[in-house]
């Protein structure tokens, strides 16, 4: 009964005319920058938080995830119509899915892709509705000690989850670490790496960091690696075929959602992750393995479903527990704390409207989405023949106006600039900056927690391991560590990886 009174709450708040407006903007928008290849959620969320600002938080937080789960949708119609994913998570569905456009089921294609997604999005709504509450509610025994490990542990778990170099991505969150350390003490109001600028005692400003880290760069990366692609999508039929195969594949759609599920909640893991292992696990248990990547039903519709539930399942650690599972999750923290927020289990008790009616919009953003999706496929393609190099002065131009309205300082536009030519360097360099951007935020909440822990046990800091939770979640981050040098895990890391590239 609590349950459906909190759901309740929730559709009261979801179905109000501002709310719905802002869940359709959001799941537009998501669409569209899944089509478009090279934008992308985290960029894009980066770019609407200073707009987020002006919203009421209901409403930003309904736009800002719709934006993040509507891109799933948005890359796999790209993926199957002209083999260019717009999402990196919809890489496994070009495989199958371009070749059963190839084929003449592109229609077929779309619908089980959309029907896959929705499928697997309404399912992982009611496992954040299900699991999000007694969750929080376990986090509200968390002493500091045990937050200091759980955010150590979601550190590692980024990290090893990282691709490429694992070296690289320790470097590129310690990197995030010591940028998150700028600006005052809280404790003894000690200015630190502040250089003797005032616009950094404060410091830096997350939207800067991030915007330059994803928006900049990915703009930057793009103009450097443009290749042209010739538009000619497949004629589109057979829609209704692809809706009367539902239950053929709803075996895969199942076995996705669950993958999705666990995965999403994973720090490093989320949607691409997801539906890499959903292609793996769905071509090992088939009869006919050989024919995966020639326009096998079940290898489109298990990662469709997989991508769609891990990218909703990385709310809960995000809502519950204040820890980010990937660079957008650790946006909309920035975004929680921008509206005067504090990330963590007291969320669902002190935000009840705002738990509750994002996890309802998630539900009507999915349904809006296979309306979207379906019948506008042919618009979301032609928009692939507008000219990039109109594009991307466009968002450079709106990142700029951003960041400078978020504090009318141009101290933060050249942070911006500062950091957007570092992201590039990082990806010429093969250094992912998710862990950096995990690093930043979740740094100056590592340091106190330490410091409370360290406070309440007189300075000792054998805490950490003598209470149980926090010693098993330091554990398990050493473990998290140290397991991708043994050589068969560093072999199938290398392996998902170079499939994934």
């Amino acid at each position: 009964m609590e349950l459906l009174s909190h759901l309740a709450l929730g559709f009261e708040t979801a179905l109000t005319p501002l709310n719905l407006f802002y869940c359709f903007a959001g799941v537009l928008i998501g669409t569209l920058i899944g089509v478009l290849p090279g934008l992308g959620p985290a960029p894009t969320v980066a770019m609407l938080l200073p707009l987020s600002f002006g919203l009421p938080p209901v409403s930003a937080f309904i736009m800002l995830s719709g934006i993040f789960y509507g891109a799933q949708y948005g890359g796999s119609t790209t993926a199957i119509l002209i083999n260019t994913p717009g999402e990196s998570s919809s890489v496994v569905t070009a495989l199958d899915g371009y070749q059963m456009a190839r084929k003449g089921r592109a229609g077929e294609a779309l619908a089980m892709a959309a029907m896959g997604s929705f499928v697997a999005g309404t399912i992982a709504t009611f496992i954040i509705a299900l699991l999000a509450p007694p969750l929080a509610r376990a986090a509200l025994l968390f002493g500091p000690a045990e937050y200091f490990s759980l955010m150590v542990l979601g550190i590692i778990a980024a990290i090893a989850l990282a691709h490429g170099s694992i070296v690289k991505a320790i470097a590129m969150a310690i990197l995030g670490l010591l940028f998150g350390l700028v600006g005052t003490d809280i404790t003894s109001g000690v200015r630190r790496y502040t250089f003797g600028m005032l616009d950094l005692y404060d410091g830096i400003a997350i939207v800067a960091l991030a915007m330059g880290l994803f928006s900049i760069a990915e703009v930057l990366r793009n103009l450097d690696d443009r290749s042209e692609q010739e538009v000619g999508a497949a004629q589109i039929t057979g829609l209704l075929t692809g809706l009367a195969r539902f239950r053929e594949a709803l075996g895969s759609i199942l076995r996705g959602t669950a993958i999705g599920s666990v995965l999403g909640i994973l720090p490093g893991g989320g949607a691409t992750l997801s539906s890499f292992a959903s292609y793996a696990i769905e071509k090992k248990i088939s009869g006919e393995p050989e024919k995966f990547g020639s326009g096998v039903l079940q290898g489109l519709a298990g990662p469709e479903a997989a991508n769609n539930a891990g990218a909703q399942t990385s709310f809960i650690p995000m809502l519950t527990l204040g820890l980010p599972s990937n660079p957008v999750m650790a946006l909309m923290i920035g975004a929680l704390m921008i509206h005067g927020i504090q990330p963590g289990p007291n969320v669902i008790s002190e935000q009840p409207a705002l738990f509750w009616g994002l996890i309802v919009s998630m539900w009507i953003g999915n349904a809006m989405l296979v309306v979207l999706n379906l019948p506008l496929v042919g618009l979301w393609v032609r928009l692939l023949t507008f000219p990039y190099h109109l594009l991307f002065p466009t968002i450079i131009v709106i990142t700029c106006i951003g960041v400078f309205s978020f504090s009318n300082s141009m101290f933060d536009v050249w942070m911006l600039i500062i950091f957007g030519a570092a992201g590039y360097c990082f990806v010429k360099l093969r250094c992912e900056p998710a862990p950096m951007l995990l690093g930043f935020i979740l740094g100056p909440m590592m340091e106190e927690h330490l410091r409370r822990a360290l406070l309440l046990s007189r300075g000792n800091a054998m805490v950490l391991i003598e209470r149980p939770i926090s010693a098993a979640m330091l554990l398990l981050a050493a473990l998290l560590l140290i397991a991708p040098a043994l050589s068969i895990v560093r072999r199938r890391r290398e392996e998902i990886f170079a499939e994934e590239s």
